[in-house]
């Protein structure tokens, strides 16, 4: 087993990482730039490594200083939690190379499953069922064209390096095609410096469920279940739930096992979440695979009793796992707290938390790292805490959930708690009904006046 782990990462995860480290026995290391000088991560590790400005180019991404301060405090693991380098090839290897163990995917798998347009062909040979549409990346206009007509619209294109829905464009009819190809590849080498885009059947009325994996280095693989992702505002969630309201005993059986079969034919090694679109008819098809630690993984852990954290560290250290697949016998919703502006477009929201009370009592976890007179940097990702409700049922569920966010007290920044006080009020996903399109169609009651 590990002696000491350095966590690659800030904020909540880091956090959540060092408790896990802190009950296995298992010194940690936090790393932070000088805009996260008083984060909790900081606070709470064993030993704590500057690694540079506030810009996460020149800390939290900056790889030589990562791995020097893994090698001055004797770290033989990093955990890379999510984000960041957590899907980055490259530092994968390096960790390798340096003889550090990278609580995460192997180069090869990050780049097979990374590249989205690889990634789908993996699947198509492995008898995962993928959304139809081109085979590989679109080599140019006139592909993209011929590939469109064959596969009849509304289609989607995608960057094969894409993620956080940049460079997407769903189009309805041929003639707006051509704008959205050059839109789409414009965006796509601006986010990610590359163009390369590939083709899909738009899924109507689509839910996004994604199930849980962990696997082995023998490679025997098992699935934990699934997660409701499918409140999303411009492709990124907003809240998750499991079960999920739309599922089947006979499909949670059906994306469980395809889910292990993409796992156990690349050979997949740690925890991992492969994401499918799942239509009205409760088709089901393959959409991407992310090689790390999802955000939402405490749902996953509340309703089975399971530390996702730390069977990715037994994974990394070569301890076999059980082969175990499970069913949820609780309910758990996960609402993520961002520091934004919910009836300002959602408008970033720094500065200085001045109260803060947290809500408590059976059933509700909080994972955050902020605090009264925290400040909240304008660096980095907006989300500033996960609220979480557990109960025998989605109704008791819910019902604790909004009991929480009543007790959620957060001032001198704007929140995301107002948001969802009034999502688990909202009579669709009260009766679980929802798709999503669930964020296009819904106007938010303006704040009461003061």
């Amino acid at each position: 087993m590990f002696k000491k782990i350095l966590i690659a990462n800030r904020g909540e995860i880091a956090l959540r990482v060092i408790r896990t480290c802190r009950e296995m026995g298992i010194k940690s290391v936090a790393v932070y730039s000088k805009a996260d000088e008083e984060s909790l991560h900081v606070k709470f590790a064993d030993e704590a490594v500057c690694i540079g400005p506030a810009p996460s180019s020149e800390s939290y991404l900056k790889m030589s200083n990562i791995i020097a301060a893994a090698e001055i405090t004797n770290a033989d693991a990093i955990h890379p939690g999510y984000g960041f380098l957590s899907e980055n090839a490259k530092f994968s290897k390096i960790c390798e190379e340096h003889n550090i163990k990278f609580i995460g995917a192997s180069p090869e798998m990050i780049e097979r499953m990374g590249d989205k347009a690889m990634a789908k062909t993996t699947m198509i040979e492995a008898g995962v069922p993928c959304v139809p549409g081109s085979e590989g990346i679109i080599e140019n206009f006139a592909q993209c064209k011929k590939v469109a007509k064959e596969t009849g619209y509304p289609v989607m294109l995608k960057a094969s390096a894409g993620g956080g829905g940049k460079g997407m464009r769903a189009v309805w009819k041929e003639e707006d095609l051509q704008d959205a190809w050059e839109s789409a590849r414009q965006e796509s080498k601006a986010a990610f410096g590359n163009d390369d885009m590939y083709m899909e059947k738009l899924i109507e009325e689509p839910r996004h469920i994604e199930i849980q994996i962990v696997g082995d280095s023998t490679g025997k693989a098992c699935h934990l279940s699934e997660r409701d992702c499918s409140i999303q505002r411009r492709h990124q969630k907003l809240t998750e739930e499991t079960p999920s309201p739309f599922m089947t005993k006979k499909l949670r059986n059906d994306m469980g096992m395809a889910a292990v079969k993409a796992a156990e034919y690349i050979k997949y090694e740690g925890a991992g979440t492969v994401e499918f679109l799942v239509d009205k008819h409760r088709n089901f098809y393959f959409m991407e695979m992310n090689t790390r630690i999802q955000v939402e993984h405490p749902i996953t852990e509340q309703v089975i009793d399971f530390d996702l954290i730390r069977e990715q560290i037994l994974v990394a250290a070569g301890v076999p796992i059980s082969g175990k697949h499970y069913t949820p016998n609780l309910h758990s919703i996960e609402c993520r707290i961002n520091a934004e502006d919910p009836y300002n477009d959602f408008r970033p929201s720094p500065g200085r938390i001045t109260t803060l009370h947290a809500p408590g009592g059976h059933g509700v976890r909080l994972d955050t790292h902020v605090y009264a007179g925290y400040v909240i940097p304008p660096n980095y990702d907006s989300m500033i805490a996960k609220l979480i409700t557990t109960a025998q049922t989605r109704d008791e569920a819910i019902n604790k959930m909004k009991r929480a966010l009543d007790e959620f007290v957060i001032e001198g920044i704007k929140t995301t708690i107002p948001f969802h006080r009034q999502l688990m009020d909202h009579p669709d996903y009260v009766a679980g009904n929802y798709t999503t399109a669930f964020m296009n169609d819904w106007e938010m009651a303006p704040p009461e006046e003061e």
